[in-house]
C-alpha cells in the first residue's frame, strides 16, 4: 500500500494497442505480432510462491494498482491479473518482484480465448473494471464482456463467487446489464454506498473522482 512507484519508471508505450488482440485466436486469418500467447495450462509455481492456483482474477488489470493493493490486503489469496499489453505486464511483475509480493502475478493474455487454465469453481472474486468502451457499433465485437466471457466467469466462479464490474461509460453499463439479463447467469445489483465496496481504488476510479466523472459499480452474483 505504501509502494514508492517512482522506483519503477513506466515504459514508453503506444497509446493504442492492436485491436486484433481482442479477437479470438481462431477467428484470425493472420496472427499479428504481439498477439498474447495461448495458455492451455499454467504451472502456478512460476506465478505464486505457494504454488497454488489463483482465487482472484483481475481482468484487464491495466498498470496493476488495484491488483497489487488487493493482494497486499489479502495475503491469504493468490491474485492473478490478466492484461493484453505485454509492456504493462512486464512492469507490473517488476513491481511485484521488487516489493516481494508473493501472492500476486500479472499474465500477458487475451480473455477472448477463454480461461482454460482456470479450474471449474475455483475462483471467489473476478474484477472487471473500466474496460475499453469500443463505442462504434462495428467495434462492439472487441468488447471482452460478451456471452462467452460470462459463461467462463460462471464456470470458474465458486457457487458463492462474485463478479464485480465498474465503468464510467453509461452506454457500456447499459450494454453489460442487458447482457447479464439476457444470459441469465448472474444477478446484478448497483453499489451506491462506498461502505459496500472496496476501500482500495483503481487509477481510473481515482481519476473519475478527481474530475467529477460519475461511474457505476455493480456486484454480480452467480445464479
Amino acid at each position: 500500500m505504501d509502494i514508492d512507484y517512482h522506483k519503477y519508471p513506466f515504459p514508453r508505450v503506444r497509446h493504442h494497442t492492436n485491436s486484433q488482440i481482442y479477437i479470438p485466436h481462431h477467428e484470425l486469418h493472420v496472427i499479428p505480432n504481439g498477439y498474447p500467447p495461448l495458455r492451455p495450462s499454467i504451472d502456478w509455481t512460476e506465478c505464486f510462491t505457494n504454488g497454488s492456483a489463483p482465487q482472484v482474477l483481475d481482468i484487464g488489470c491495466g498498470w496493476g494498482k488495484f491488483l497489487i493493493d488487493f493482494a497486499e490486503l489479502n495475503p491469504q489469496l493468490n491474485v492473478l491479473g490478466i492484461e493484453a499489453r505485454s509492456s504493462a505486464v512486464t512492469w507490473i511483475n517488476g513491481v511485484i518482484q521488487g516489493e516481494n509480493i508473493t501472492n500476486a502475478h500479472a499474465l500477458f493474455y487475451s480473455v477472448a480465448n477463454k480461461l482454460p487454465f482456470i479450474a471449474d469453481q475455483s475462483v471467489s472474486h473476478i474484477f472487471y473494471f473500466f474496460p475499453d468502451p469500443w463505442f462504434k457499433k462495428r467495434h462492439n465485437k472487441r468488447r471482452a464482456f460478451n456471452p462467452l466471457f460470462l459463461q467462463e466467469c460462471h464456470r470458474v466462479l465458486q457457487s458463492t463467487g462474485t463478479l464485480y464490474v465498474m465503468t464510467d461509460v453509461p452506454e457500456v453499463d447499459q450494454y453489460q446489464c442487458e447482457l447479464l439479463d439476457s444470459t441469465g447467469l448472474f444477478t446484478h445489483t448497483p453499489v451506491t454506498n462506498d461502505s459496500d465496496w472496496f476501500t482500495i481504488k483503481t487509477d481510473q476510479e481515482l481519476f473519475s473522482i478527481e474530475k467529477g466523472i460519475p461511474y457505476v459499480r455493480r456486484v454480480c452474483k452467480k445464479r
